[in-house]
């Protein structure tokens, strides 16, 4: 399947459709059952799951954050073999993942673009006329 600007965002869905919405539920449940029968055990019950929920996000965005290490470095190795030179340091990183879908032949014109006009990731996928797809990323 052709990847596009209608289709780009990724769900994994043992985490997204599995992992939270369990750990919500667990924990409205755990809060029903302290204000239903007040005992430390179902205070226990509400922080073991607070902690389940606040531990799932937390390895989620860890998880993004080393895939966006990767994907920056992997942009400025690109932006250098094409250009010669370093990544412009005013790309802020949200700019740098969307520039990551432009084919080679758009690249350098886009990210001249986003400096310039200080493009948001969203306005520069939307600038994007041959995309390029991400299917490695979850």
């Amino acid at each position: 399947m052709s990847q596009h600007y209608g289709n780009h965002k990724r769900f994994y869905p043992p985490f997204h459709f599995f992992t939270i919405p369990l750990a919500v539920l667990g924990l409205g449940f755990a809060i029903y059952c302290c204000i239903a029968i007040p005992t430390i055990i179902t205070g226990l019950l509400v922080l073991a799951f607070f902690l389940i929920a606040i531990i799932a996000v937390m390895a989620r965005m860890f998880a993004l954050k080393a895939q966006d290490r990767a994907a920056r470095a992997e942009e400025k190795l690109r932006y250098y073999i094409l250009a010669g030179k370093a990544l412009p340091s005013e790309l802020r990183m949200g700019q740098i993942m969307a520039l990551r879908f432009a084919s080679d032949e758009e690249y350098l014109a886009l990210v001249d673009k986003a400096v310039a006009d200080k493009l948001s990731p969203d306005k520069i996928k939307k600038a994007i006329k041959n995309w390029r797809g991400d299917y490695h990323r979850i």
